[in-house]
């Protein structure tokens, strides 16, 4: 059963209140040393990180202006039967984008006037010669292309991208430390027999942050992006994303993810602590679920798609919570009693 509100929390504890806080601040600034240690490291890293950042939002820019020439080429029609059409089949353009790396333009050219005057040209008409246009591709690598390339719009912006690019470097190299500092602080108040999950939890918890963060930056950000890009397609508008913007979601998602994918193991501590048992979690699934998905909302862009990738991990996460209260069930008091005689 979950204690009673009359319950004193820390009656079961090795420790005072007094010296939970104490201990509480000892971690906190060991953690903090660890972070600031592994924010050093960022910035030596920070120029590739930016790099490494920008690539899902330049591919994903990279296949949406590609898809957009290649719809172009496919549904280009002449303006009279005598004109010219494009210079390259559907293969040959499929081929340069897809081997070659090359991104295209199509445009549109009096070919016959190239180099010459109007005096030269000797038109008399007055009117703009629409059905002489000769379609033109216009061809570069991909990695020149402007349309791709991510803008800052002012001078300091870029500094802030290195310093936050940073920030995120130092979280996710120092999150083994921070995580061993917060279960030392969860051990401090426990018995002796009860401290060997503390090791346990460590790795646990640290692999299931690391597996958040991979989760977002390798797979969600992709369909995150195209669901997004296909979004402005079809309201006819061309994306001009900013580094900023773009690095303030790249921070959000991960992390968010990282710390999303602690859920079994705080659903196990509180179940430790007393606060719910595992019979809770079955009877309130339903209102955990429902949590679950508006935290997602909360915690992500306003897309469907990063939500679900974010909430259904979790409703998984949460019945691994439950299974590991029911698998890991809580020591009664006579049990403690009788391991912290064997320890001592």
């Amino acid at each position: 059963m979950a204690r009673t509100h009359d319950e004193d929390l820390f009656q079961s504890s090795t420790m005072t209140f007094g010296e939970h806080l104490e201990e509480l601040r000892s971690c906190l600034i060991r953690a903090s040393i660890g972070l600031l240690i592994g924010v050093v490291i960022g910035f030596l890293l920070g120029r590739d990180v930016v790099h490494l950042i920008e690539q899902p939002l330049r591919r994903a820019l990279g296949d949406y202006y590609i898809s957009q020439s290649q719809r172009v080429v496919e549904e280009w029609q002449p303006r009279t039967p005598d004109s010219a059409g494009i210079p390259y089949t559907v293969e040959e353009m499929t081929d340069a984008v897809t081997r070659r790396g090359m991104s295209f333009e199509v445009r549109e050219m009096h070919v016959d006037r190239l180099g010459r005057s109007a005096d030269e040209v000797g038109s008399t008409e007055g009117t703009f010669p629409l059905d002489t246009l000769v379609p033109v591709v216009l061809w570069q690598p991909l990695e020149r292309d402007s349309r791709v390339t991510i803008t800052t719009l002012s001078a300091q912006e870029a500094f802030a991208i290195y310093v936050k690019a940073a920030i995120v470097v130092g979280v996710v190299l120092s999150s083994p430390w921070i995580f061993y500092q917060l279960w030392s602080f969860v051990a401090a108040g426990l018995y002796p027999h009860e401290k060997r999950y503390v090791h346990v939890f460590l790795p646990f918890s640290t692999g299931l942050f690391l597996a958040g963060v991979a989760l977002a930056f390798f797979f969600v950000f992709d369909f995150v992006l195209a669901y997004l890009l296909a979004f402005n397609e079809w309201l006819g508008l061309d994306p001009d994303p900013r580094i900023t913007e773009w690095l303030s979601f790249v921070l959000l998602l991960p992390i968010g993810f990282g710390i999303g994918f602690q859920l079994p193991l705080v659903m196990l501590f509180m179940e430790r602590i007393g606060v719910f048992d595992a019979s809770a979690y079955a009877s309130q699934w339903r209102t955990a679920v429902v949590g679950i998905f508006v935290v997602s909302a909360i915690l992500t862009p306003a897309d469907p798609y990063s939500m679900l990738f974010l909430a259904v991990p979790l409703c998984l996460l949460y019945f691994g919570g439950y299974a590991l209260c029911r698998w890991l069930p809580r020591p009664t008091e006579p049990e403690r009693q009788l391991a912290t005689k064997a320890n001592q």
